[in-house]
């Protein structure tokens, strides 16, 4: 659903523009809410309103009785805040959220399948570049490929 990279920056009250693409999607899908919090890695995470009900069952599903289910439960849900595009397409993340991120000025908007995912831009940067190198070695561990399973 969502994909590409763009690269947008805050306006004085701290809010970024959505880009076109996703805003294109929402407005198709009949998308009004959707929801953000913290991300791996540093980003933030923004899902539509159904992409957050499906995350909310798999992370009921965890037993509260396991330490770790309930640490990432509360690190993630805590972090959580509905949103919605004022007619500008622009949205305000809460200062909580971009201080995780360590937002200041420009972000990156990462579309990821099913997700949006914003970063600081530097730190999408360094994880790029970092991790560009290895985008080889892990399609070999992470895609089937049909013909060699046929082997």
């Amino acid at each position: 659903m969502f994909f590409g990279e763009y690269e947008h920056t805050l306006d004085k009250k701290g809010r970024i523009i959505i880009p076109a693409k996703f805003r294109e999607i929402f407005k198709e899908r009949y998308i009004d809410n959707f929801f953000i919090t913290r991300g791996l890695d540093r980003c933030l995470f923004v899902f539509t309103e159904e992409e957050w009900k499906i995350q909310n069952k798999q992370f009921k599903d965890m037993p509260f009785t396991s330490a770790e289910a309930r640490q990432f439960n509360r690190l993630y849900f805590s972090g959580a805040v509905r949103v919605q595009c004022d007619k500008q397409g622009r949205i305000l993340i809460p200062n909580y959220l971009k201080e995780y991120a360590d937002i200041l000025n420009t972000v990156v908007m990462v579309g990821v399948f099913d997700r949006i995912e914003i970063w600081a831009k530097e730190k999408w940067t360094t994880y790029f570049s970092e991790k560009l190198a290895t985008f080889e070695e892990l399609a070999e561990k992470l895609i089937i490929n049909p013909k060699k399973s046929d082997q």
